[in-house]
Parts: structure tokens; sequence; C-alpha cells
């Protein structure tokens, strides 16, 4: 998107691809021009879920729009963060309708979507024969259990990564599960989809829909699995998608952040992250430089990590601590974790799908027919957007209310209940993608004190 079709000047983008290389024409070109244009205080947000620029551009230039208005005299710039994430075609974009495109409700759940197909591969490249497969099966949806383990064999095939990632190892362990790897794709994967199916349900449920109002109603026949083997793509995707973020994070935006600090070092930087692009920022302060102390803040907008990742010491495992534990300290300011109980995605398919990768025993043991996730699971598999930081001493605790006219700490972590504008959104996500909020932008400026 060119600064003249965004709603705020100056602008820059940086695009990682998925090992966290940066485009180095675009990376030389904000290094070359921030300090030309005076930039004092410089806003890099990262998107979550999404396949395409436009979509990540658009939720730019909308969620930046009130800044100038809010911060007349500051000499702001702005940067976008593009890197290859997906999403699926029933799942809303920020700031855009919820609904559901023509060609999700043309063909009958379970069977893959050609946008669904198209992104996948657009993600995995190499692998679309896997995609294929996948695709073949979810469409025909054989009433037989060794469909239903090829299945689950060829999505481990899509998503796997090099053995034994210390990310997922960290993150895995943080969660108080075994580490090693998504186990939810080497257990019983009938049990599994018989989990997500079950989860799937209680989300509409929730939303009060039914297969009248357009929702699926899910079964636990061996037809009815398909709907959670669907499910199981998705959350297997959404894993991927969650290691790709911290690789980006990491070995992408941290170096660049610190040749920027090299290059400008009297630019204050401040990071934003929505859902996978929170925790893509979060594990940026892991790649930055000993001695870089430009960041001044971070704001994480439905964060979709855990929400014991600054911990110290997990309180189901005090032996333990987060993948990120500690790295608040280097933040030069505060981290401010915006979070909403509206939010389905995280309260609901997160802790679901971080317990059934954790472990490989399943939660067949435990989830009835009354089945309830946050009673059910417990809380070290909870995500960070849905309840804010836990277990990090010191954590502060506002109100949205609260926090627009609160004193704010010099540094540490503040958690920010944002549900009385987070809460516009159906099944699947809940109000996951509703971040587009003046308020959310103020408490952006306010944390970073950008006046």
């Amino acid at each position: 998107m060119t600064e003249q079709a965004m709603s705020v000047t100056p602008y820059w983008e940086l695009t990682f691809d998925a090992d966290g290389d940066v485009d180095g024409r675009e990376r030389d070109r904000l290094l070359a021009q921030v300090t030309q244009r005076k930039v004092h205080d410089l806003v890099v947000f990262a998107h979550g879920w999404n396949n395409e620029r436009s979509g990540a551009t658009r939720l730019y230039s909308r969620f930046f729009q009130p800044v100038p208005a809010l911060a007349p005299r500051a000499r702001l710039g702005y940067v976008g963060v593009v890197w290859p994430s997906m999403i699926f075609p029933d799942e809303p974009i920020p700031d855009f309708p919820a609904a559901v495109p023509a060609e999700v409700t043309a063909v009958a759940r379970p069977a893959l979507a050609k946008g669904t197909r198209q992104a996948l591969v657009e993600v995995f490249p190499d692998r679309a024969t896997l995609v294929e497969q996948i695709a073949r099966l979810l469409e025909q949806h054989p009433d037989d259990g060794a469909s239903l383990e090829t299945f689950g064999q060829l999505v481990r095939l899509l998503v796997e990564a090099r053995p034994q990632d210390p990310q997922d190892a960290a993150d895995i362990l943080a969660a108080g599960g075994p580490a090693g790897g998504p186990e939810m794709l080497s257990g019983d994967t009938a049990q599994v989809c018989r989990d997500f199916a079950r989860a799937l349900d209680q989300v509409a449920s929730l939303h009060g829909t039914s297969a009248a109002s357009g929702a699926v109603d899910f079964s636990f026949t061996p037809a009815g699995l398909w709907d959670g083997a669907h499910e199981l793509l998705r959350q297997a995707a959404y894993y991927a998608m969650k290691r790709r973020a911290g690789t980006v994070g990491e070995r992408g935006l941290g170096r660049v952040l610190g040749r920027l600090a090299q290059e400008a070092p009297d630019v204050r930087v401040h990071l934003v992250g929505h859902s996978f692009g929170g925790r893509l920022v979060s594990f940026a302060l892991r790649g930055l430089p000993a001695e870089v102390r430009t960041v001044k803040s971070v704001t994480l907008l439905q964060g979709a990590f855990s929400h014991y990742a600054f911990a110290a010491r997990l309180p189901h495992d005090p032996h333990a601590s987060g993948a990120l534990h500690g790295l608040q300290t280097r933040i030069d300011g505060p981290l401010v974790c915006c979070y909403s109980h509206f939010d389905s995605a995280l309260g609901t398919m997160y802790p679901l799908a971080s317990r059934l990768a954790g472990d490989a025993r399943s939660a067949a043991g435990e989830l009835g027919a009354d089945f309830d996730i946050g009673r059910t699971l417990g809380p070290q598999w909870g995500a960070m957007g849905h309840d804010g930081v836990q277990a990090v001493d010191g954590t502060r605790a506002f109100t949205l209310a609260e926090a627009l006219r609160a004193k704010w700490p010099a540094s540490g972590c503040v958690n920010v209940d944002a549900a009385a504008v987070v809460r516009r959104g159906g099944p699947p996500t809940g109000a996951h993608s509703d971040i587009v909020h003046r308020e959310l932008a103020q408490v952006v400026l306010a944390a970073g004190r950008i006046r």
C-alpha cells in the first residue's frame, strides 16, 4: 500500500518470509528515511491471522486513522509488518463484516473451501499435493477410522517443522505438557476430532447459533467426526503460524530493530501486535541486541499465546518458566496486554488446541457430554488475549476506562480488560478480530507516553 493510500504518514512496510528474512529494500528505505522525516516515535504493528498483504495494510490504515488527532504534536512514523500467515475464509478480518463468503456456504462442511486450499498452498509452499489429499478426504469424509488416521498423518506432514524446535518445546513446557511438538497430530486422531467437534458445538451454543441460522450442527458419529477433522486442520495450521510468528519476531523484526537503534538511536519504538502478531512482537524482544533500549512500549491486542509466557515460575510447575520470562525488562516502558472474555477463539479453541498439542493422551478421559473448556482444561492452557498476563509479580490491572485516565507505570506488565469494546463477533472466533477501536489506539499512545 502506498503512503498516499494510508490514513497516516510517513508509513513504511517491512515484509518477512517464513524464516524471518526481511525484504532488504524495504528495511533500507526505513533506515534511511526515518531520520530524514524527523520521526521521534515509531509505531510498529504486526498483524495476526491473514493471508493477503492488502488485508494487513487495510487493518493498519484503519487502526492508525485516529492517531494523528489523538497526538497532534507528536512526530510519528508508522510501520506495518507483513509476514506469511493465513486466515480461513469463514473467519472475520479485523474491522470487516464477519460474513461467511459465498464459496464457504456453497459447500457443506467439512469440505475444504477453494480459498482455504489456496491459502494453505501459499503458506506451505511445495506441499500442494498434501493439501489436495487433505481436501479430498474432507470432501468424501469416509466412514472408517483408517481414513481419519490417514488424515491426521497428512496434516502432520503438512505443518511439520524441524524436530525438537526450541520454540515449540518452550511453549509446550510452559503450558505443562511434554516437549517435542504438536502431539495432537500423533495421538488418536478420532478422539482429537471428537474433542474439537464438541468444542465447536459449545462455541455455537455460546453464540446462540444453530443450523437454521447458518451454523453447523455437530455430531459425534463417524461422519460427524469430520467436522472435528476440519477444525484439527485449522488448529494445526495455526500451530504452525504460531511457531512462524516467533521465528519472524526473533530472527527478523528483532534484528531490524537492532539496526534501527544503530542508525537512528533517538527514535522511540512502540510495538503493537494482534493475535499471533502479539507473539511476533514479543519474540522480537528476544532478538534485540543486548544493549538496545529503544523499545519504549509493547501493546498486545488479543494475543494468541500462553498467558504464562512472561512468568518466571509457573503455578503448576515451580521449576519451569514461561518461554519469554523476564523479557519484559527489555522494554524501556510497559508491556500492555489488552484482553476480552468475548474472544471465543482464545477462550475455547486455543486452550483445547494447546491441551491437545501438549499431551498425546488427548482429553478423552476428561471431556464428557457436559464438556466445558474453561472448567475442564484448567488455567495452564489459557491465552494472553482471553484473561491477560498471568503469574508475573507486580502486574497492574485496569479496565479500559481506567486505562484511559490512569497514570501508567514506567515499566512492568499491565493488563487492560478491553471487553467494553472488543465484543463483536460470532463463531468460531468470537470477538478475536474486533480490535479497530479509537480506545485501543489511545491505549497504545498512553502506554508509550506519546502526546
